[in-house]
Order: C-alpha cells, then structure tokens, then sequence
C-alpha cells in the first residue's frame, strides 16, 4: 500500500449548523460545492459527521489540533477574536513558527465541543 495524500480529516460534532457557521462564517473556509459540512483550507477538506451515523457516541476531544497556515498570525488573531473566538494563552515562537491556538465551536458553544485549532 502506498498512501498518496491526505483527503479529508473528520471533525466530529454535536451541532452541525452551528459547527458549519464557524468554519464558514467566523473562520471563513470555503465551503464545498457538493456538500454544506466540508470545507478546504488550501487542498485539504475537514468534513463535519455525526458519530451517531457511525453508531458511536460523541466523544469531545481535548488535545486534538487542526493547524491552520495564515501569512499573519498576529492580524489573523487579533481578527478571530474580534468575532469572538478565544484563544489559548498567548502566540507561541516555536522557533520554526508561531502559533495562536484558539478554541474551536464547541469551547465557543458548550454542547458542540471540537479541536483546538492552530493559526
């Protein structure tokens, strides 16, 4: 098996709408043409599902990430948390890069938790 790339990353949630209105409306992915609940962030789609269509149950995740590159991190921060988005502590220089990590639409919306996510 040789694996070729990357096509979708699965983002479990509670409350698709809501979900859906933060990728698309406060982040501003584009959203795909064939389905509301995926979204490209450059070549890679993030798809919402529900675990329920799985038969499993919802399960928060605490320490998963999703990295999202922005030329600015700092503008890009500063924006998000103009729509309200909130962020974890301060921007990081990991030397290679800096990192603004901020809560995604379950830690904005208490009954729909997601990843963190990374600018």
């Amino acid at each position: 098996m040789e694996v070729q790339k990357l096509d979708f990353v699965g983002i479990p949630t509670t409350d698709m709408e809501r979900a859906i209105d933060f990728y698309v409306g406060t982040l501003g992915l584009r959203q795909d043409e064939h389905r509301d609940a995926e979204f490209w962030a450059g070549e890679t789609c993030l798809g919402l599902w529900k675990p329920e269509w799985a038969g499993q149950e919802f399960k928060a995740s605490e320490t998963c990430l999703l990295a999202l590159h922005v030329d600015d991190v700092q503008g890009s921060r500063s924006e998000l948390e103009e729509r309200g988005v909130r962020f974890v502590g301060e921007t990081i220089d990991s030397g290679v890069c800096h990192m603004a990590i901020f809560q995604g639409p379950g830690r904005q919306f208490p009954d729909a938790p997601q990843p963190l996510q990374v600018l």
